[in-house]
């Protein structure tokens, strides 16, 4: 008993900051376990499950219209997007990386505001590295969401007749995944705002959490 109070005493705020990530990292995964489920109930009440069904009467009716040019257009749009924000992911983590270089000496800026969570340098490491991770997902998620648009290009070209395969279902499956890349790093942008909220703190971390999840649950759902 007095080895876990002692344990308790010297890093207590090792574990008001685990415990406080652990705890937005819960609320984070139930929020998308009810959104990926509402999304396969009731696809028309949500923002994703519409424009997985504009993406479906839109594919169709350029291939049935042969609107090629209109076609390559919008995707070069979408990619152009997609590119920017990878670039952009990549420009961050550079600038993250400068900081872990110098994580010494920016305990008195970041630990201002810092009560309650550990201020020691490794700690603030550790945070930075999330940060880093986060932005990989999204560069990754984009490249992704680049080389989806690129092929669907290639695919809404083709007759519809079904030859070799390709039909118009193909390319809304395509173009729907690189949607779905699109999206993943949207999210890895948004989920690294509670991230950089915790390097001054675990009750800067728990509040942005919560401010970020209101702002997703209306971005995400339509009205009944």
């Amino acid at each position: 008993m007095e080895t876990t109070r002692l344990f308790v005493q010297q890093y207590w705020r090792y574990i008001v900051d685990f415990s406080t990530f652990a705890l937005c990292a819960g609320l984070i995964g139930v929020y998308q376990a009810r959104l990926s489920r509402r999304i396969r109930r009731n696809p028309m009440h949500t923002v994703q499950g519409m424009n997985a069904q504009a993406r479906v009467a839109w594919v169709e009716r350029m291939i049935a219209e042969n609107r090629d040019i209109t076609a390559i257009q919008t995707f070069r749009n979408s990619m152009m997007a997609a590119s920017f924000m990878a670039t952009t992911a990549v420009l961050l983590i550079f600038g993250i990386l400068n900081l872990l270089a110098n994580a010494d000496k920016l305990g008195v800026a970041f630990h201002g505001l810092n009560s309650w969570g550990s201020q020691e340098p490794g700690m603030t490491v550790f945070k930075l590295m999330l940060i880093v991770v986060s932005f990989f997902v999204a560069f990754f998620a984009f490249a992704l969401a680049v080389r989806g648009y690129h092929h669907a290009g290639y695919l809404i070209n083709v007759p519809a007749n079904g030859k070799r395969g390709v039909v118009p279902q193909k390319t809304v499956q395509v173009l729907n995944r690189a949607s779905l890349y699109y999206m993943a790093g949207m999210r890895a942008y948004y989920f690294t705002v509670p991230l950089v909220l915790w390097v001054f703190g675990p009750v800067w971390l728990f509040l942005g959490t919560v401010a970020l999840l209101l702002v997703l649950r209306y971005l995400d759902l339509l009205p009944d």
